[in-house]
């Protein structure tokens, strides 16, 4: 008896999850079935082709179509026709999509009428195991190396094994299931795998080097901390344990008396900073103390160096390495604070001191030199045994790529402290120099870096990974603002004063600058090998926004606003008893400035890189006699206590705010009892105006990162030129 059309399934069950599926359509008789003519079902052109391969009614195909549209379209079982949606007639699945087939397909099909399903081969007992899932995580101690752990991830499902490899792939290529060999299965949506694939997937894209056993830094104590939190930390090596758990939490560091040797009184967030320090010592780590400038830096350190002699008295001494002008001032500090403390201060190479090394620092408990000595004799320093390297003004390492940042990362010291109030100055890569210094181990490689972190940050913002940037140097980075923690320091006072060009100026200006607009536009788009002729350009300009005399002695006699304006100031201020400190980044404006200075009986004291008896000035404006102070940026943006001014002029802007920042806090930090008075000088419709736009962008990425600060700034690239020359 014929019982009408029918579909028929063929499902043929293959090794390793696999299935070749076909469907026919075929009438029913009896317990036969045959196939339908090909010319049943009207003998249109579209009929026949889909009668070629083997379909007809129509109707009921497109029934069984849409009662099952979701899990056949998903497994590629439907496709588009001319006609509407039909089934594929030959298709092989595998993997979760065999298991997908067997348990959401075939159960429903078994309810079809109309349908008959032929199965071959042995089908694995598909059966969800989610419930049985484990995750276990441990950090293992490898012989011979204490920076590194192996990390170790374990999961089980019914009891077994299953290895994590696997469920990372799946986890990487998006799949909602993982597959095992015996037909069991479960999901990958669960919130501690999703979680534990990210944490993963970070430590493999910053490592150094290629794939092969998973490891962990001692260093890496906020990834370790969220692994942590999802609570799959099943155990952890002891001497992991002891280094990262005052880590993990600011807070947990416990408070410690101040070092007999120390003849200073801490303020709290000083022996908080003291005793993270020590801790950090203790356990070889090391890390930045990035604290605001003027906030006690030095103390902290010389508390650190006071600790460790007390703790060892005979261990081997600490190098500091420090601008040359500030060289001195350590061994004053030390003096000062740490009367004990035997310093060693190296202010020639060892070719001019005829004296080895050794010998010169014989005794001494900590040996202070200078960037330009460290980076001349290495050898020297490299073959000499150091209880701890700290690097002051640490901004001078910043760039990975010099041979003072290769000096200082060889340097064999146990214990390695990068002290600055600026870690990060243009970019994200600077940071990273400092702590590929002293944290090797947080993030290994340069390009990962800066493809994982810098790039996508500076960029394109992306405020997640940002935040999780600030926690996984959180640990090894302490910083705190003078607003957080000076709340007695009296307030700073900002302000800009906008300067008009002299007409004879401003025609000047506006020559050159469409001059050197044509010229730098037409060589950005190359800006590595055209780097120097561009900044030439901005220089001139800058320098022209000042003095007209400056790129041209012909226009010397040219009004310069900006020396009147700053004459004008200067008299009121002097008139009124206070004090001022004047920068400029350029010593032929500050030439100029004297002249004026001069000419009005306006006293005053001239600081910049060629002067000899550095100290000798400093002594004669600390005395008081002297109420103006002319002082080079570059010269005096570090290194100098000056809370005896309490006005700062500062006369041209650069699109670093930490370099400014610097020279303001020559005199608003800790000493200062008066209100600080901040002024801008900025010549209007120049130049200038697009340099302050550029220097608020820095200081936002600046903020960012280390201040948790929400927008996001960039280097300094070709569009930010272009934007110059707007």
């Amino acid at each position: 008896m014929i019982t009408g059309p029918t579909l028929l399934l063929r499902a043929s069950y293959l090794a390793g999850h696999q299935v070749d599926i076909s469907w026919e359509w075929a009438y029913q008789v009896g317990d036969s079935r045959l196939r339908r003519p090909a010319d049943q079902d009207g003998g249109s052109a579209a009929s026949r082709d889909r009668d070629a391969l083997g379909y007809c009614d129509l109707a009921a195909e497109r029934a069984i179509i849409a009662g099952l549209d979701g899990p056949l379209l998903s497994l590629g079982l439907v496709r588009p026709g001319q006609d509407g949606p039909a089934l594929v007639p030959g298709i092989r699945l595998g993997g979760i999509d065999t298991m997908r087939f067997s348990t959401e397909v075939l159960p429903l099909l078994a309810g079809q009428p109309g349908v008959v399903v032929e199965l071959s081969g042995e089908v694995a007992d598909y059966r969800e195991a989610s419930d049985s899932l484990r995750i276990g995580v441990s950090a293992g101690a490898i012989d011979g190396d204490a920076d590194w752990f192996d990390l170790g991830i374990t999961i089980t499902v019914d009891g077994r094994a299953v290895p994590f490899s696997d469920v990372f792939v799946a986890l990487s290529l998006g799949e909602p299931y993982l597959l095992l060999p015996d037909g069991a299965y479960f999901a990958l949506d669960k919130p501690e795998l999703q979680a534990l694939s990210r944490l993963i997937g970070e430590a493999r894209a910053l490592r150094d080097g290629p794939d092969g056993d998973l490891r962990i830094s001692r260093f890496q104590a906020g990834l370790w901390d969220e692994l942590t939190e999802l609570g799959v930390v099943a155990s952890q090596a002891a001497a992991w344990r002891d280094q990262v758990a005052g880590l993990l939490s600011v807070g947990s560091v416990e408070p410690r008396q101040p070092p007999a040797m120390l003849h200073a009184q801490l303020r709290p967030y000083q022996l908080d900073g003291y005793s993270w320090l020590a801790f950090l010592w203790e356990h070889q780590l090391g890390g930045i103390l990035a604290d605001d400038m003027g906030l006690g830096k030095t103390l902290q350190s010389l508390a650190l160096i006071c600790h460790a002699r007390q703790e060892d008295p005979a261990g081997p001494p600490f190098l500091i390495v420090a601008p040359t002008s500030v060289v001195p001032n350590w061994a004053a500090e030390a003096a000062r604070f740490a009367p004990g403390l035997k310093v060693a201060a190296v202010q020639e190479t060892d070719a001019r001191r005829g004296q080895p090394l050794r010998d010169l620092i014989g005794g001494a408990d900590a040996v202070v030199t200078s960037y330009a000595l460290l980076r001349i004799d290495i050898a020297s320093y490299a073959a000499t045994g150091w209880s701890g390297l700290i690097l002051d003004e640490a901004q001078f390492a910043k760039n990975h790529q010099s041979k003072v940042y290769q000096c200082a990362r060889r340097l064999p010291a146990r214990f390695k402290l990068a002290i600055t109030g600026t870690p990060m100055e243009n970019n994200l890569m600077e940071l990273w120099a400092l702590l590929s210094i002293t944290a090797p181990g947080l993030f290994p490689s340069p390009d990962r870096f800066r493809d994982y972190y810098a790039r996508p940050i500076e960029k394109s913002g992306q405020p997640e990974l940002l935040s999780q940037l600030r926690r996984r140097i959180r640990p090894l980075v302490r910083r705190r603002t003078k607003e957080q923690v000076a709340s007695d320091l009296p307030p700073k006072q900002e302000q800009v004063l906008e300067v008009d060009l002299h007409p004879r100026h401003r025609r000047l200006y506006q020559t050159h600058l469409q001059r050197e607009r044509q010229k730098v536009l037409g060589l950005i788009d190359d800006m590595n090998a055209n780097r120097f002729t561009i900044f030439r350009s901005l220089t001139l300009l800058r320098q022209l926004s000042l003095h007209a005399g400056l790129v041209d002695e012909a226009y010397r006699d040219v009004p310069s606003s900006k020396i009147d304006v700053l004459t004008e100031q200067l008299l009121d201020v002097v008139g009124g008893g206070h004090r001022a400190l004047v920068f400029s980044q350029f010593t032929g404006f500050l030439a100029v400035v004297r002249e004026e200075l001069d000419s009005r009986g306006i006293a005053y004291c001239y600081l910049d890189g060629s002067t000899r008896n550095r100290a000798a000035v400093l002594e004669r404006f600390g005395t008081g006699h002297v109420p103006v102070f002319l002082i080079s940026l570059k010269a005096g943006g570090f290194g100098l206590n000056l809370t005896e001014a309490d006005y700062c002029f500062l006369l041209d802007p650069w699109w670093n705010p930490a370099t400014e920042a610097q020279a303001v806090d020559r005199t608003h930090r800790i000493g200062q009892t008066r209100n600080v008075m901040v002024y801008r000088l900025i010549a209007r419709d120049t130049i200038e105006e697009k340099v302050m736009a550029l220097k608020a962008r820095k200081a936002e990425l600046f903020a960012s990162v280390l201040d948790e600060g929400n927008v996001f700034g960039t280097g300094l690239d070709a569009e930010d030129i272009r934007g110059l020359f707007d």
